[in-house]
């Protein structure tokens, strides 16, 4: 588990015992461990990520917050969907938690990221608050675009959305790179999509031109097992995605532990500063809930299979244990940012259900950033609606 052997834990272990003999406390010994992450799978690479991660003990409290609050945001959406609070689609990323947050781990103010549909959690990392998250799923005027988006179109700076149709934010994401190569800001782009939209030609039509241009773009293939009801191994002939993207390297990587997330996702921005285009990573993980709220997820899946990843793979309770052995953190301060993370969310879950929904008067607001007529077009000669300004969206923190 960890890059010490087993005679430095063994060392590590019986100082921590001698420290707490004289009153030191477990927290406050370790402030920084390295530990191993599971082997990469390298195309196409001579040599890949590191496999032993540094981990300070902000760092570990932050990503466990981050995980631990995507996925009460997740349960809360859930509840709320089933309330008929929460109408439409709505597609859950509990599971799938360390990838995103490994990602934004190493993320720099120009990078972008874009996505399909399942972006709740990617939403508040890229700053929209809880109640923001929330409030625009269930249509009020608190969410992050005033309830007119929804689930599957959530946005903020850097980051491009959630895109509902399957793969179409492919070729997206490699014009975001292709403006960040342009721009010359030392940008790239992440961009996510799940193995269900793996075989869309739109990817290969990307992976093509990224290549040709050695645009700085980061296509990552979400691989959660499950493409809707279809199992990956009966939806594509190849199912090692990272393989994929043929003259373009790529990485597997272990898409339940963060940290492997993390050094994964660190050296593909390495690959792209270097001038050397794009590359592909396949984050191997799993979602617990259906494709979506109207999918149970059990017809084409056992729900012990379901409870066997939770019990052995999950990524929050594997991550937990790890930095309490490291000596990282103790139970109780981890007790006290779950408690933390709960009231925050479930207040914000709280205003979703209460808060009042945009008023029709702003349907029309922020079509445009300057708009050069205040009548909309195509919509019906006798309507009245004009377009106005309303300013940035809103619940960011």
């Amino acid at each position: 588990m960890f890059s010490t052997n087993s005679r430095c834990i063994s060392q590590v272990t019986n100082l921590q015992k001698l420290m707490g003999f004289f009153g030191a406390s477990k927290n406050n010994f370790a402030t920084e461990v390295t530990l191993d992450v599971k082997p990469f799978k390298l195309h196409r690479l001579e040599t890949g990520p590191v496999t032993s991660v540094s981990l300070s003990k902000e760092e570990a409290l932050k990503y466990y917050t981050q995980m631990q609050t995507i996925r009460r945001i997740e349960t809360a959406a859930g509840n709320l969907y089933k309330e008929k609070i929460i109408r439409g689609f709505c597609h859950l990323y509990s599971g799938q938690e360390a990838c995103a947050v490994g990602m934004k781990a190493v993320m720099r103010p120009d990078d972008s990221i874009i996505s399909a549909y399942r972006v709740h959690g990617w939403s508040y990392l890229m700053d929209i608050s809880p109640v923001g998250v929330l409030a625009e799923l269930t249509g009020r005027k608190s969410g992050a675009a005033r309830g007119k988006g929804g689930s599957m179109h959530l946005y903020s700076k850097n980051f491009y959305g959630g895109n509902g149709i399957v793969g179409a934010q492919v070729p997206l994401g490699a014009g975001i790179a292709l403006a960040a190569k342009y721009k010359g800001n030392d940008g790239v782009c992440f961009t996510l999509y799940g193995d269900g939209a793996a075989n869309q030609g739109q990817v290969f039509e990307a992976y093509n031109m990224s290549k040709l241009w050695d645009i700085p773009a980061i296509f990552v293939c979400e691989n959660n097992g499950y493409g809707m009801g279809t199992s990956a191994e009966r939806a594509a002939a190849s199912a090692q995605y990272y393989t994929r993207g043929d003259y373009i390297p790529g990485i597997w990587v272990d898409g339940m532990d963060v940290l492997a997330v993390k050094s994964a996702a660190e050296f593909a921005i390495e690959h792209c500063k270097a001038g050397k285009g794009p590359i592909v990573l396949e984050t191997a993980t799993y979602r617990y809930s259906g494709h979506s709220m109207s999918d149970p997820g059990t017809s084409y899946r056992t729900r012990d299979e379901i409870q066997e990843v939770r019990q052995t793979r999950d990524p929050i309770t594997s991550f937990k244990e790890k930095i309490i052995n490291a000596g990282l953190v103790t139970p109780d301060e981890l007790k006290k940012l779950d408690g933390d993370v709960k009231s925050e969310v479930d207040k914000a879950a709280k205003i979703a259900k209460s808060d009042a929904e945009t008023g029709s008067d702003d349907l029309a607001g922020d079509i445009y950033v300057v708009n050069l007529e205040p009548k909309i077009r195509g919509v019906h000669p006798w309507s009245t609606i004009q377009h106005k300004r309303i300013g940035p969206a809103l619940n960011a923190s």
